[in-house]
């Protein structure tokens, strides 16, 4: 019964050792970590209205982890990968001290009143997956650093005040699904790189100054091959639907309101098997719609108020802004 007892002893302790490392081994969170978010906390503006008690982040002792963000242990040391702080009316510009997380992997900000430009210093962060900075009051150019986040699946910069055109470096992100740039003042032609993104499954550009044709968007041989979503609409792109526009063959919504665009609509188009929501409303299109579009399996919605095609063409379903939810963004 004597050798039992600290056998017994000895497996319990393992069995903790196996479920609770970070709390038995008393991980110390990174001093680089912990003085970047102190910072944070301390800067003009930053008025965070969660609970960010004592100076350790990731907790200390009694003290929780600061709400909104999350530690992760690495090795002898806790590192923040996580924070989240949003929809809280932080006013000021976009702190720089963040940069210095270099372990995160997940930054949302969005729905803020965050200023000024995004600093340089971001691409620092090489394994940020999601970058979520949309519905803040950020100005100035989009960095071209930003395409040295190689690990980036989701990028979120709609409604802000970013101007100058949008970065071809963006191209340089193999594993982005998500790239949402609407409600900017971005002018210029979009970069015909982005066509090289494996990955990339939503485009959303709508609501700029932006000029150029689909034609030259789209002139990379194989380009877009995941592209499922492209909104395109109020812009100040010309000339025709390219017949070539058929090859993104995943295409479910093209969405190109409120344009200059002109010329017939392309019988291929009617081609693309999944094609579900079409906008062509308030361009100077004209003759008529082919009657494949009205034959089609899986097109719900294709609008066509405001052009100049010939009397009888119709539209098919009812005409609906196209929004993503919040949980959509995580898809």
């Amino acid at each position: 019964m004597a050798l039992r007892l600290p056998i017994a002893a000895f497996s319990l302790v393992l069995l903790l050792l196996l479920v609770f490392p970070p709390l038995l081994l008393d991980a110390k969170t990174l001093k680089r970590d912990m003085k970047a978010l102190n910072e944070i906390k301390a800067s003009l503006g930053w008025r965070v209205v969660y609970a960010w008690v004592g100076d350790d982040p990731c907790g200390d002792g009694d003290l929780p982890p600061w709400s909104g963000v999350t530690c992760s242990t690495q090795g002898d040391y806790r590192v923040v990968t996580e924070l989240e702080v949003y929809a809280v009316s932080i006013v000021g510009p976009f702190p720089t001290a963040v940069t210095n997380l270099l372990d995160l992997t997940r930054l949302d900000l969005h729905n803020n009143k965050l200023t000024g430009p995004i600093p340089p210093q971001i691409g620092r962060l090489k394994r940020l997956k999601m970058l979520n900075l949309r519905w803040n009051k950020l100005q100035d150019v989009i960095p071209p650093e930003i395409g040295e986040l190689k690990s980036l699946t989701h990028l979120h910069l709609s409604f802000n005040s970013f101007k100058g055109e949008i970065p071809k470096e963006l191209a340089n992100l193999p594993e982005l699904r998500y790239l949402y740039l609407q409600e900017n003042r971005l002018v210029g032609r979009i970069p015909p790189e982005l066509g090289t993104l494996q990955n990339l499954r939503h485009l959303d550009v709508g609501n700029n100054h932006l000029v150029g044709t689909i034609r030259e968007l789209i002139r990379i041989e194989g380009c877009f091959p995941a592209l499922r979503n492209l909104y395109l609409n109020n812009n100040y792109l010309t000339g025709g639907i390219p017949t070539q526009l058929a090859n993104l063959t995943k295409l479910e919504i093209l969405y190109l309101s409120y344009n200059k665009m002109s010329g017939i609509v392309p019988l291929g188009l009617s081609h693309i098997p999944r094609l579900t929501y079409l906008y062509l409303d308030h361009n100077q299109f004209s003759g008529r719609i082919p009657d494949a579009f009205y034959k089609h399996p899986f097109l719900k919605d294709m609008y066509i108020e405001g052009n100049a095609f010939r009397p009888g063409v119709k539209p098919i379903g009812i005409h609906k802004v196209l929004e993503l939810t919040d949980t959509e963004f995580l898809v």
